[in-house]
């Protein structure tokens, strides 16, 4: 009979220390939520939005943008840096983007202290995407109705 040992995989300490890049990658969210319903304003005060394709192309390609994922992505690296997980920032940032995005590769695995922290920024990860998600719905919604006088109710 063949025995395998189980390691034991720590939960409240990496639990703890990966609310810290949850709470800045709302925050990250939140701004940029902000600051994309600040620019849609913007151009529907100024009759740009709702008006032909090039410019709706415009306002959807700048809320579409990754520039948020990316940061909470490198939060998520520095964070395993500062554990000790991995020397390079590259390899930290390559692996916390497979967890972020729920690729799961898994040709990179963390020690058992820390696993649990993969877990939690695809879950952070998948939150994330979801408000972005969201947005893009909302303002692509908006430019039809601007758009599309019949459409809106």
């Amino acid at each position: 009979m063949l025995v395998t040992q189980i390691p034991r995989i720590p939960v409240l300490a990496p639990l703890a220390l990966g609310a810290v890049p949850t709470i800045f990658t709302i925050l990250i969210h939140g701004l940029a939520v902000m600051a994309t319903v600040s620019f849609f304003r913007r151009e529907r005060r100024l009759g740009r939005a709702g008006v032909n394709f090039w410019s709706d192309l415009w306002i959807v390609t700048l809320a579409i943008s990754f520039a948020a994922h990316l940061v909470d992505i490198a939060l998520w690296a520095v964070l395993f840096v500062i554990c000790g997980e991995f020397p390079a920032l590259g390899t930290a940032y390559y692996h916390s983007a497979v967890n972020y995005t729920t690729l799961g590769y898994g040709d990179l695995i963390m020690t058992p202290s820390w696993r649990m922290l993969g877990p939690l920024e695809a879950a952070d990860g998948m939150l994330m995407f979801g408000v972005s998600t969201a947005i893009i719905f909302a303002l692509t919604l908006r430019l039809i109705q601007a758009r599309f006088m019949d459409l809106k109710e």
